[in-house]
């Protein structure tokens, strides 16, 4: 482990940072550039003083959870990522093991921003990390599914009931297409990932039309579609969707929308209110 130069890196990505590019205020008495150490510390969710010996190269040696906590904080690229890494004397190489879980706060931000869009970001895996509120109304509330149930390709392969699998979508097979071509380019990044190789032997295993397409080896990635979704409570939508890449993380953004002024954003906005009446209710 290098103490000096992991404290002058820390220092000088902590001090490249506005408060405003992680969601936070500028305040009227920030006399240093960049983010405070308390900031950084609770992005990264360690505390303040085992971040401030980091940066005054007293510190001991950080665990992998708090790099890949400082990492997130500081917003750093795969290769700064890497060189954090190297600088405490790890090698990170676990990345082969599987893909991050951790969605970028910018990503949360970002999401939550869009109102009149439903919005998820999900893994190569394609289990659902994050929704909005209205990407709940329009599929469902992800949060009252155990982690593993949140995977959409699993839902659609496995799912006992055949009407309910794929969200109400006109085109079913055409999502499913798109999932299978992230989840084998998923398989050949992540070699080693355990729960990768499971999630496929159970889907090999458990749906015929799976290992149909699977055996087929065709990559079919597609990044805008337009799909009508048959909602049970408003009836059909016909909506955009968009694939986004989120940015040195290997995860999609992926965004529903509808021409404003049209039939399909109306109801988008009705949904929206039943959703919104629903959480009240259940608050």
């Amino acid at each position: 482990m290098d103490r000096l130069a992991l404290a002058e890196f820390l220092r000088g990505r902590r001090e490249r940072i506005a408060p405003s590019d992680v969601g936070l205020p500028r305040g009227p008495r920030r006399r240093t550039p960049g983010l405070r150490r308390e900031e950084v510390a609770q992005l990264a969710h360690i505390s303040v003083d085992h971040y401030t010996r980091l940066e005054q190269a007293r510190g001991r040696r950080p665990s992998r959870g708090v790099l890949a906590g400082i990492a997130r904080a500081l917003r750093l690229s795969d290769q700064e990522r890497a060189h954090l890494f190297a600088l405490a004397g790890e090698l990170e190489d676990d990345r082969r093991a599987g893909p991050s879980r951790e969605v970028p706060a910018g990503t949360l931000n970002l999401i939550d921003r869009l109102t009149d869009a439903a919005a998820i970001v999900v893994d190569p895996t394609c289990r659902v990390l994050a929704w909005n509120p209205l990407a709940a109304a329009l599929f469902e509330d992800f949060s009252a599914l155990p982690g593993g149930e949140r995977n959409v390709i699993r839902r659609y392969f496995l799912h006992p009931d055949s009407r309910h699998r794929s969200y109400g979508m006109g085109d079913p097979e055409r999502f499913a297409l798109t999932a299978i071509g992230y989840l084998r380019v998923a398989v050949a990044r992540y070699p080693d990932s355990r729960e990768l190789k499971t999630l496929i032997r159970e889907l090999l295993e458990g749906s015929e039309e799976f290992a149909r397409l699977w055996s087929s080896h065709q990559l079919d990635i597609e990044h805008h579609h337009r799909q009508t979704v048959h909602h049970p409570e408003v009836g059909p939508i016909e909506l955009d969707y968009d694939v986004l890449s989120v940015p040195d993380q290997d995860q999609q953004v992926v965004i529903f929308t509808a021409e404003p002024g049209t039939e399909a954003y109306r109801t988008l906005q009705l949904l929206k209110v039943i959703g919104t009446q629903r959480m009240d209710v259940d608050a």
